[in-house]
């Protein structure tokens, strides 16, 4: 219902803008039903996210070529800039005796004390200066310089080095480098400082053999040579060029290889095509127009230094900025006396190599688009280091004027926010250097602590200590920057920063529990989160941790992987490799783990045993292995590795001893595990059966949660659907579980009933043989019913009587399946399963072709709201039909040769079962009984049903002369000829692996949407939140206006508030409790009306079948969220005499809605087998007479809110009480009286029912007491129909009773007999009783009476023949207060035979429906409301 702030001012409130209400508590405490997700969303998972976080093409860089043109000694200096300035190249000085990279690692020695034991002219000899040896060592120390900066990184790639070489020698390097690497990257490392500049022809410069001259090289011979894939890095003056030639020559290559594609003939196509280079990347030092920096204290390959030794240069380059003067005493020979190793993030060293790395990280992933960060950061690790340096030297060289050059190209990145904290960091290490220098303390750890075996280890060196407030806060603030994100909301903001910093936080043991806890949170936000942290690469480091036995982990690594697997499954295979199941088995088997843990870990155990994902046999190879192989006999299937794994885990037992669990989420998913993991593996069923866990199963059957019911349903159904060959301990399993499954026909919840009909669909595909032979029984006999049946021959739209009116208004569509079979009992299913023979031998097939009739329609009795139950069971029953429509045996026995059953009922099941179930018959062929079409009344527009199936035998041969009468259970029958086609072997494979009802896929949508968020119900600033409060808001002002008028007492009743013409003969009127709008069905629809402003809201099509009517309407959760729920029972006359049965409940919502189509929320069958009934004279004559005399009383029904619980009965003889909550019936009363039930009404407090019934008899039940005991009182005063009872809902409350003679009467519980008598007059036909203001209304006269018995109005109707139509009031005396004429005139009214009436629950309004389709609405005088 929608939400209008003009409703505030209702007159119907009388309440002002300016008053201030408060909303009644009990509104707030009073439950909701039929509100779950289950009722609210389709049963489907989630759409599938487009996952690019796992790189299908990642490579490797396994062969790198070193090309240095330095020229050492022989270059003149008029010729290279650099060399007059700067003297390092690879940190070697070639401008002083002694290196400063000799210099550091004779500091390095001496410290060490290396210097003590070597001899000094060892020492001096390995470190000489590159100066004092000729030119050549001096450029091969340069060259294997380089080689050890870029192993730093790629330590198992092949590395080659070229120093000052020609052109042949780079060409053989090229092709042997490619020729080597075959499909994997090269990556072509070019200084250039030795020669002159690039040309605008794109060449750069080599030597020739005798290094007199320059010799050019072109980029497209490097391109043909290098291959793809490549990555080249650039590094000399003006280098620019390269890269802009370089993307010409690319381009200029695709035109090439496209030409040759498209035309075979020409030239290009008949040489040796070039390689594309689509994959190759260039990094490069500088544009075309710019020159390298000339710093003498920086190297003279900055750019080089930047992309092999990061750390280094940062450090030496933050010692050159004017912040550097903030930390006194450091110096650029400082520097490089921080210990430790990059690669031990213990050590000082290897800690700031891990930040940068962070840093550089979270600069990437938040500038770059993603697929260009998984390229170059992701996908190759020696790429992905190259580019984070390159982000450090685009910073560096900037600020020398100096731009460098990469393709693809990246944003700039120099400016980013993150640098700060670079630069913080690097100032907290170099500020300890001066004093462990000149005082010897010890140097500060920042992140992890040292092991007691560093401690032993390092005793001695004093480098490291354990004090925790001397840790870097880098890691720790940005986890709390984290935190914060997380804290303040992220509706509508951008990812967090510093998602990149929590990856590599979890590598630290300090912060590792923090870190998984605030990814968790994150995780939780939504699918969006998982791929984005999967994207950032989350996934090798959370797989990692597995391995860990900490105990504190588990809970936080199972909940992060139930969040990954339930948006990406595609990770199981990776989890089974590195034995990762079996992490979560222990976590499953440990019973000091809670709850919500064991379940994720049964979710995930659920994800890595199913086996239609990664299996490895296919869902086409399976569905071809089932179709090649006879009834599903699968002898040659092969179990997916990961059922296999998690088998030998014994992962069955597991689960087995969870089943009872408290918790109905884990209940629900260790079923499912159980289910899954029988899929089409064998030794898995058999493991089960020697568990016995299809008994084990048993109890979740009956669990009060639907989906714990479902889910053992599937597991059931996965048991006995094993394609495996039987054997007859198999069968006779089978067998018991099928009768087992049978119980949930009756089910209320439409998800369980969908998966039983699949469930049971495994029996059609194990059995097929003998349930066609069975079937085929029964459409025999269908089609005699058919034949015989005299409504054959009846029109299909005549379901409402020809009106003297306007065409009626076109219905709206509604999202509802259309129509209801009629259901069967289960107890003539279970007879049925229990005389169908599947033995293998075969034999007579002992079976009812008229329970077969109830067992088929059964197969789909209510659907659920979009139609799949039905869907679902008309797949498995139709093709049935074809199959059996090709296999016709040669005789059909009689019917002496069939074990006999209870037959169905031949007045609802049989003569008119083409009615109820679909279209009429076909004269030729059998009828099409099982289609469940709905015949569309006169004059609407009605839902499109599905079309029935209409079988065509054409001119195919008699295949009953060559099928046996007696099959073997797996025969495979006649051959069939070649040109049979698929649907010669449709017996054979008529239920394929597709019929699945997404229940699995569904339930996993729960770990795939936030479980820490608040429900959006109890968020106070939430929108839902918000209409809550306003609707209970309006509720409070309703019941305290109402009741003030009420208290002042009711003295008149009959002035006319509403009157409109209603679509059809109104049958039963419902007032909305709190809304101006009232609900009025007719036979088969229902209308609704705002009786303000006198607007017909909406008018849809309820979905009954034909011969049966609309008997009762209740509003559901009429506080809050409202729902209509509708109840259906016997109708009009056909020409037997008879009544059709339904007994179903339906409810709806988005009614009266302008703006969303009517929507069936949830439908099952309330009652089961009502008593059909003979009528023995039409309405028009019965209605002034004995209400016993006519027809039953359909179903009546009485809901209470507070308790959840609906009560039902009719023509039946018990009270049947269902949960709604729990979707289950919980109990049935039996009425102990041979008559239908006519009235119902319950006291919750009490925890009474009391009921009226067509003998004359008010009965009081107790439900709390057993079957045998629950009947307390019962009252026989009335001599005729019990019209209606009403149990007053107080501690002290009376029984009110009316009977169609008009006799009302007052019971005491504790008193035998009546406590009041009124007599009013006879013919009642229908009769309110308002529960606040205690008014009586009901009808002939729609006498109006209060408690005391006063008359109040008397509302004569119009029968056509008079004309003195009045109200006449009367007081207690019978003496005549006044009289209301009405004229039969412009403005005169006429009153017809009344069809129902009903009060408004707290108003003083009378709803009145008359069969002239007129609705009204009286009310107290104008003045009092």
């Amino acid at each position: 219902m929608r939400m209008d702030s003009d409703l505030l001012h209702s007159p119907a409130l009388g309440v002002g803008g300016g008053e201030e209400e408060e909303s009644d508590m009990t509104d707030w405490n009073l439950p909701l039903t039929f509100m779950k997700k289950r009722h609210s969303e389709k049963i489907e998972g989630s759409k599938a996210l487009a996952q690019s976080w796992r790189m299908k093409d990642r490579m490797k860089t396994v062969s790198v070529a070193l090309v240095l043109c330095l020229n050492v000694g022989r270059l003149e200096k008029a010729q290279i800039g650099l060399e007059s300035c700067v003297h390092l190249e690879c940190f070697i000085d070639r401008s002083k005796p002694t290196s400063m990279h000799t210099r550091t690692l004779l500091n390095t020695i001496t410290q060490c004390g290396l210097g003590r034991v070597l001899p000094l002219l060892i020492v001096l000899s390995v470190l000489s200066d590159p100066l004092s040896m000729s030119p050549q060592k001096a450029l091969e120390s340069i060259g294997a310089n380089l080689q050890k900066q870029y192993e730093n990184w790629q330590p198992r790639a092949r590395y080659k080095q070229s120093l000052d070489p020609t052109v042949d020698e780079v060409k053989k390097l090229c092709t042997s480098l490619r020729r080597n690497a075959k499909e994997e990257r090269v990556l072509f490392h070019y200084n250039g400082h030795g020669v002159p500049r690039p040309t605008v022809n794109g060449e750069i410069w080599v030597f020739n053999k005798n290094y007199t001259q320059y010799i050019p090289l072109s980029v497209y011979d490097l391109q043909t040579w290098m291959g793809s894939p490549s990555i080249f890095v650039s590094d000399c003056s003006n280098v620019g060029i390269i890269v802009k030639s370089f993307k010409q020559f690319a381009l200029q290559r695709e035109q090439e290889l496209e030409v040759a594609a498209i035309n075979p003939n020409h030239p290009l196509a008949q040489v040796p095509l070039p390689p594309s280079m689509k994959n190759c990347i260039q990094l490069a030092a500088c544009d075309a127009s710019e020159l390298l920096p000339m710093n003498s204290d920086l190297p003279a390959d900055l750019f080089t230094s930047c992309l092999t030794t990061p750390i280094k240069i940062a450090l030496r380059w933050f010692c050159m900025q004017k912040s550097a003067k903030l930390v006194p005493g450091v110096t650029l020979d400082l520097i490089e006396k921080i210990p430790g190793r990059l690669n031990d993030r213990r050590t000082p060293l290897g800690e700031l190599n891990w930040i940068f790395t962070a840093i550089t990280d979270t600069i990437a992933w938040n500038v770059l688009p993603r697929d260009l960060f998984q390229k170059l950061f992701r996908q190759d690790l020696l790429v992905a280091s190259l580019f984070r340096n390159f982000l450090l030297a685009e910073r560096i060289m900037r600020s020398y004027n100096c731009t460098p050059v990469s393709s693809p190209r990246l944003p700039p990145t120099y400016m980013h926010a993150m640098w700060q904290a670079w630069d913080l960091a690097v100032d907290i290490c170099l500020s300890q250097l001066p004093t462990i220098i000149e005082e010897g303390t010890a140097f500060r750890v920042s992140a992890v602590r040292p092991t007691e075996t560093d401690r032993r280890t390092r005793a001695h060196t004093h480098v490291y200590i354990e004090d925790d407030n001397t840790h870097s806060p880098f890691f720790a603030e940005q986890l709390t920057a984290f935190q914060v994100w997380l804290t303040m909301g992220v509706e509508n903001r951008n990812p967090p920063e510093q998602l990149p910093i929590v990856l590599q936080v979890l590598l630290s043991q300090v912060h590792r529990l923090r870190a998984l806890d605030l990814l968790g949170r994150f995780l939780d936000l939504g699918p969006w989160a998982v791929s984005l942290a999967l994207s950032v690469g989350i996934f090798p480091y959370v797989l990692k941790l597995l391995q860990s036995s900490a105990r504190e982990l588990r809970p936080l690594l199972v909940f992060i992987w139930a969040k990954i697997l339930a948006v990406d499954s595609s990770c199981q295979a990776d989890l089974v490799k590195d034995n990762g199941h079996k992490y979560f088995l222990s976590v499953l088997a440990d019973p000091y783990m809670p709850a919500e843990h064991r379940t994720m870990a049964a979710f995930i155990l659920a994800v890595i045993v199913n086996s239609y994902n990664t299996g490895q046999v296919s869902e086409r190879e399976k569905s071809e292995r089932i179709r090649s192989v006879p009834f599903g006999n699968d002898e040659g299937a092969h179990s997916d590795p990961s059922q296999e794994a998690c088998l030998q885990g014994n992962l069955i037992a597991i689960c087995l001893e969870q089943l009872n669990d408290p918790h109905p989420l884990l209940r629900q998913w260790v079923a499912i595990c159980l289910g899954r993991i029988w899929q089409n593996f064998d030794s898995a069923r058999w493991c089960g059966v020697r568990d016995s866990a299809h008994e084990k199963l048993y109890s979740l059957l009956s669990d009060p949660i639907p989906e714990v019911r479902c889910a053992a349903v599937f597991a059931l159904g996965s048991f006995v659907g094993n394609s495996a060959e039987r054997t007859d301990h198999s069968t006779t399993i089978d067998h018991n579980v099928a009768m087992m499954l049978a119980q949930l026909l009756n089910d209320g919840s439409p998800v369980v009933r969908k998966e039983l009909v699949v469930a049971l669909s495994h029996l059609v595909v194990q059995y097929e043989s003998n349930f066609c032979t069975v079937a085929l029984q029964f459409m025999e006999e269908e089609r005699n019913y058919a034949v015989s049946s005299p409504a054959s021959t009846t029109e299909a739209g005549n379901l409402t009587p020809v009106r003297d009116s306007p065409a009626i208004p076109r219905l709206r569509s509604v999202s509802s399946y259309g129509n209801i079979r009629a259901a069967t009992t289960v107890r003539n299913l279970n007879k049925s399963l229990q005389n169908l023979n599947l033995s293998e031998e075969g034999g007579s097939v002992t079976f009812s072709p008229g329970n077969l009739s109830t067992s088929s329609s059964a197969s789909s009795t209510l659907g659920s709201p979009d139609n799949d139950e039905y869907i679902l069971s008309f797949e498995t029953i139709d093709k049935m039909r074809r199959a059996t429509m090709n296999a016709r045996p040669q005789r059909i026995l009689d019917s002496g040769s069939l074990t006999q059953s209870a037959p169905a009922s031949p007045t609802s099941k049989g003569t008119h079962i083409h009615q109820v179930g679909g279209s009429p018959p076909m004269p030729s062929t059998s009828s099409s009984s099982l289609t469940n079409e709905v015949p569309k009344p006169a004059g609407r527009e009605l839902p499109s049903a599905r079309p029935p199936y209409t079988p065509t035998l054409g001119g195919q041969a008699p295949h009953s002369h060559q099928f046996p009468r007696t099959r073997k259970m797996f025969d495979k029958g006649p051959d069939q000829g070649a040109d049979d086609g698929d649907e010669g072997v449709g017996h054979r494979n008529f239920i394929t692996a597709a019929m699945q009802t997404g229940l699995c896929d569904w339930s996993a949508k729960y770990f795939a949407q936030p479980v820490m968020k608040i429900p959006e119900e109890h968020d106070v600033e939430s929108h839902v939140r918000k209409e809550r409060e306003w609707r209970f808001l309006r509720n409070a002002l309703v019941r305290r206006h109402s009741q003030s008028i009420t208290q002042r007492g009711i003295t008149r009743l009959d002035d006319q508030i509403f009157i409109n013409r209603n679509p059809g003969v109104p049958s039963v009127v419902k007032f909305h409790p709190f809304n101006p709008c009232i609900a009025v069905a007719d036979k088969d629809s229902i209308c609704f009306w705002d009786w303000e402003k006198g607007e017909k809201l909406d008018y849809f099509y309820n979905g009954n079948p034909r011969y049966t009517r609309i008997t009762a309407m209740e509003y559901l959760n009429g506080h809050d969220c409202s729902l209509l729920l509708t109840a259906t029972g016997k109708g009009e006359l056909d020409e037997k005499h008879t009544c059709a049965d339904d007994g179903a409940l339906r409810v709806w919502k988005n009614f009266a809605d302008l703006e969303r189509n009517p929507e069936m929320v949830t439908a099952w069958q309330g009652l089961s087998d009502m008593l059909p009934t003979t009528r023995g004279l039409p309405r028009r004559v019965s209605i002034h007479l004995d209400r016993s005399k006519q027809g039953g009383a359909g179903m009546v029904v009485d809901w209470e809110q507070e308790t959840g619980l609906l009560m039902t009965s009719g023509d039946v003889r018990v009270i049947r009480i269902w949960d709604t909550d729990r979707e289950m019936k919980i109990q049935d009363i039996p009425t102990g009286a041979d008559s239908c039930v006519t009235s119902l009404s319950c006291d919750s407090q009490r925890s009474l029912i009391a009921a009226g019934l067509g003998d004359g008899s008010v009965r009081i039940y107790d439900r709390r007491m057993g079957p045998n005991e629950c009947r307390v009182v019962t009252y026989r005063e009335h001599s005729a129909w019990v019209v209606k009872v009403h149990l007053q809902k107080q501690t002290e409350g009376n029984i009110i009773s009316v009977s169609v003679n008009g006799d009302v009467r007052f019971f005491e519980l504790r008193m035998p007999d009546s406590v009041n008598v009124m007599q009013t007059v006879k013919g009642l036909t229908a009769l309110d009783i308002h529960p606040q203001a205690n008014l009586g209304s009901m009808n002939q006269f729609i006498a109006v009476y209060n408690s005391s018995g006063d008359v109040i109005s008397n509302i004569k109707y119009y029968d056509g023949g008079s004309m003195n139509q009045f109200i006449a009031v009367y007081n207690s005396s019978g003496d005549v207060i006044s009289n209301i004429k009405y004229y039969d005139g412009f403005m005169g009214q006429r009153i017809g035979a009344i069809s129902c009436l009903a009060f408004h629950p707290y108003w003083p309004h009378l709803a009145v429906g008359s069969n002239d389709y007129y609705m009204s609405i009286y009310s107290a005088e104008k003045r009092m409301r």
